[in-house]
């Protein structure tokens, strides 16, 4: 005799048929919970990151000047920028401010940050306010810090020359001289090293201690610590800084605005154009010059170039810890 088959009942777990029933509704609303989720950050990129780019390669290849219909131009502007020196006659200068700015604040960036890092590594007190107090000077606003260091190279009553002059060096007109610009420039952002110094101090914590250890057993001494054991190991470390610090170099903008703004003079980039960086150049050429045009050729220009850099970075630079 067979069995009779026992209806579902309310109070039953449900059976596989059912589960498997709510899966595809169940995964349903996982998705549309998840471009819930996205949505804010997916709207953010589209309108304010997606459409600009966009819109700055559709007006480099137009004449256009915020106020007037966009005249399409095709690859002129490029052209004019790289070859017509009378049109644009300081783009090969703010080229070459650029590379010498990085090429000089960077690698002092980078050993002031280690430099740094070590120090604090190994302070057992207080380090906690010494990182507070050398990190304040990234956090500070670009205003203050370029007000500030305006005073102190200032050449009649700024404190370097004065602390200069205690010590029978002649004071200098850090900022009026050509010479001096780039190196005054990239001895602010040496000063700002901050963040920096907190990840080679996050890579130096991360350096297990018996390595140090065996190291001192065989009789090491600190010099040969550091070149055999820690730098090795910071290798990952300093290989990030250095694509960060050159990308963050080649576009330095806000404190060379600030230090040659002030007083109510007109930028220009200091004294014959020696401070005159690529980003202030295109600054300059979108909202002073009227040629919004080439300042997005520029734009794109310096994109190509950053990913050219970086490229040859990853291609050339070791990045494994050894």
């Amino acid at each position: 005799m067979t069995a009779p088959v026992l209806a579902d009942k309310p109070g039953l777990a449900p059976g596989p048929g059912r589960r498997a029933r709510r899966r595809p509704a169940a995964r349903r609303r996982d998705r549309l919970t998840a471009w819930l989720l996205i949505t804010p950050a997916l709207a953010y990129f589209v309108i304010f990151l997606l459409y600009p780019a966009l819109s700055a390669l559709y007006y480099s290849f137009t004449d256009w000047n915020l106020r007037t219909d966009a005249n399409w131009v095709g690859l002129s502007n490029y052209a004019d920028l790289m070859f017509d020196d009378v049109k644009y006659p300081h783009f090969w200068k703010s080229v070459r401010v650029t590379l010498q700015y990085t090429l000089i604040a960077v690698p002092m960036t980078m050993v002031a940050a280690m430099v740094q890092a070590l120090l604090l590594n190994a302070i057992r007190r207080g380090a906690n306010l010494f990182r507070l107090l050398l990190f304040l000077p990234v956090v500070t606003a670009e205003a203050a810090v370029g007000a500030i260091w305006r005073w102190l190279y200032d050449p009649q009553y700024g404190l370097i020359n004065s602390v200069l002059g205690l010590v029978g060096i002649p004071g200098q007109n850090w900022l009026n001289t050509p010479e001096l610009v780039i190196p005054a420039l990239a001895f602010i952002a040496t000063w700002q090293c901050g963040i920096s110094m907190i990840i080679y101090l996050a890579g130096l914590k991360g350096i297990p201690g018996a390595i140090q250890e065996a190291a001192i057993i065989d009789g090491a001494n600190p010099w040969q610590r550091f070149w055999r054991v820690t730098f090795p190991m910071l290798r990952p470390t300093t290989f990030y800084l250095l694509v960060t610090g050159v990308i963050a170099a080649l576009q330095v903008f806000g404190l060379v605005y600030v230090i040659f703004s002030g007083n109510g003079r007109s930028v220009t980039g200091g004294p014959e154009q020696s401070g005159l960086t690529y980003v202030l150049h295109l600054y300059l050429f979108a909202f002073r010059y009227d040629a919004m045009g080439a300042a997005c050729a520029m734009s794109f220009i310096l994109l190509v170039f950053i990913m050219i850099v970086t490229a040859l970075q990853f291609r050339f630079v070791k990045q494994e810890a050894s």
